[in-house]
């Protein structure tokens, strides 16, 4: 167990390094990529609880990488997309290659975003 927790903070290390963001930043961030979504769905996508979810999404408003919009139908929802430095922080994520701990590499052998 210690290893695997060592080795995701490596390889959140890496992140924040290049990019920025936290790991579950970046879990936000490929969870929203195109779409306009809700914070439930982001929580959904990446299994933080809404609670951390909501942390997770202030932060990357804090940084620009979020817009919030009120939905047009029920103004009471409110729903997300990425800005354009969001949209520019997941596409570098995307194509950088990183140092994978190999703890962690049979997790992620096939995985393309």
């Amino acid at each position: 167990m210690r290893e695997l927790m060592k080795a995701l903070s490596d390889f959140e290390t890496q992140l924040m390094e290049s990019h920025g963001v936290t790991l579950n930043e970046a879990m936000a961030l490929c969870a929203i990529a195109d779409e306009c979504v809700t914070a439930s769905v982001i929580s959904e996508r990446t299994g933080l609880r809404p609670s951390h979810t909501s942390k997770v999404i202030g932060s990357l408003e804090a940084k620009n990488h979020v817009i919030r919009k009120l939905g047009k139908q029920d103004k009471r929802q409110m729903y997300l997309s990425l800005s354009v430095s969001g949209k520019d922080c997941l596409e570098q994520i995307k194509s950088h290659t990183f140092d994978i701990p190999p703890i962690l590499q049979p997790i992620l052998q096939g995985y393309n975003h």
